[in-house]
């Protein structure tokens, strides 16, 4: 090496180290962002392989409605694999929200695996269930296990996991900053760790980028009209908002209620989900409609068209509790996606906003209410119907989030700062301990 190229690698030496100096968030933002990168074009991938199947076996099942009378059969495997197969990762996504607060050992990566086949049984044989805990759990077991090789302490892991969370949630919903929002907000209630910002943002954004990469389509909705914002409007908005929190608390704890009577009446887990899979089968026969089964995207996409009747939340609502309480894999959020937009059109036969309004307020207001995520929630519904919703959309998450009282979907939130002073006393206790 010549002397002056000696000379010109300390001055590069020393302007970076002197830049570091100055500038001390460098370094974690390049770190950061090279974990992001890693996170993102895995976890977008893994999101697209999994929205590719999953509208495969989706379209593959409505033209074979018979597929549905083996859903019994599919719960007994399902069952079976995750008894002697995957006992410590049973938990899904509260093993994520658990390991935020309380980082143990690295979460095992069969959790992604077999997630992805119980859900893609799930739906092809006609369960009723969504697709973001399979995203969220496919992620986290992903990136956890670049823990040890990133040689992260357990400040580190817990960014790590929230950054898989906004990847995964951002990814397969296609709504980045809502995405990162929510892995911010869901674990604990009240409060939000600022140093996971970042890392949280740029894994979601470049999640999604990986997906649409692989050219996956997401589901657009649109709300044809939006009245101007007054008093009255503001008034119907709040009545709904508390409609859809009474609906949220309702659906958190009869899931919740529901797994405990399975549980506590059948002993053998793999049996389980047969009675579940049994009790939809004959369901979907006496009802002759595969309408209230799957993630139901149909039905919410016309709840943005036309006025739908009360009962179709309703329904949804106990196709989904059964299939989900007794053991079957997928998530909660799209059903809840369901209930609400549907619900909310309905509310236009008593409330006077257009049904597209209220079926969009619902759709988010719902999800806000049973994960205790109102600004993931309002970020949501701007990403999905545009900003000019943004105050409707805006004052029915918060109220639904308010009435939703001390409930949740994760048994394992923890409760950071509670809802009003009248709860102080619950702050840092986790919903199981209630």
């Amino acid at each position: 090496m010549s002397k002056n190229q000696g000379t010109l690698l300390q001055k590069i030496f020393f302007f970076i180290r002197f830049f570091f100096r100055k500038f001390p968030a460098f370094p974690f933002i390049v770190k950061w962002l090279c974990i992001s990168l890693v996170i993102g074009l895995l976890t977008g991938t893994a999101s697209a392989g999994f929205l590719q199947s999953l509208q495969w076996v989706t379209d593959f099942r409505e033209s074979h409605i018979w597929l549905v009378g083996l859903l019994p059969v599919a719960g007994f495997l399902i069952g079976l694999l995750y008894h002697y197969f995957g006992k410590e990762v049973e938990a899904g996504n509260n093993i994520l929200i658990e390991n935020i607060h309380q980082p143990e050992k690295i979460i095992p990566f069969k959790m992604a695996p077999l997630v992805y086949l119980g859900t893609i049984a799930t739906h092809l044989f006609g369960g009723s269930a969504g697709r973001e805990g399979t995203a969220l759990q496919m992620a986290g077991a992903i990136a956890d296990q670049f823990s040890g090789p990133f040689k992260l302490n357990d400040n580190e892991r817990r960014i790590l996991l929230i950054s898989a969370i906004a990847a995964g949630f951002g990814s397969v919903f296609g709504t980045p900053l809502a995405g990162a929002v929510f892995a911010l907000e869901v674990y604990l209630i009240g409060k939000i760790r600022y140093n996971a910002i970042f890392p949280a943002f740029a894994s979601a954004v470049l999640a999604n980028w990986v997906t649409e990469l692989w050219h996956v389509q997401h589901t657009h909705y649109l709300i044809d009209f939006i009245p101007k914002p007054g008093f009255l409007p503001f008034v119907y908005c709040i009545i709904a908002g508390i409609i859809f929190g009474i609906c949220a608390a309702a659906f958190s704890r009869i899931i919740h209620r529901a797994g405990s009577v399975f549980t506590y009446y059948i002993k053998y887990p793999p049996f389980r989900p047969v009675i579940g899979g049994i009790i939809i089968a004959v369901l979907v026969l006496i009802m002759g409609t595969t309408r209230y089964i799957g993630l139901g995207i149909p039905a919410i996409s016309e709840s943005f068209e036309k006025q739908l009747p009360l009962y179709d939340f309703i329904l949804k609502m106990i196709f989904t509790v059964i299939t989900l309480a007794t053991g079957f894999k997928g998530g909660e959020v799209t059903p809840l996606f369901f209930i609400g937009a549907t619900l909310g059109s309905a509310l236009s036969l008593f409330i006077p906003l257009p049904f597209g309004l209220l079926a969009g307020m619902g759709f988010v207001a719902v999800f806000a209410g049973a994960t205790n995520t109102p600004l993931a929630c309002m970020v949501m519904g701007i990403e999905l119907f545009g900003a000019e919703c943004g105050i409707y959309v805006a004052v029915a998450c918060i109220v639904s989030y308010l009435f939703s009282g001390n409930n949740s979907i994760y048994k394992k939130q923890k409760i950071g700062e509670a809802k009003n002073t009248r709860f102080n006393s619950l702050n840092n206790r986790r919903f199981s301990d209630l």
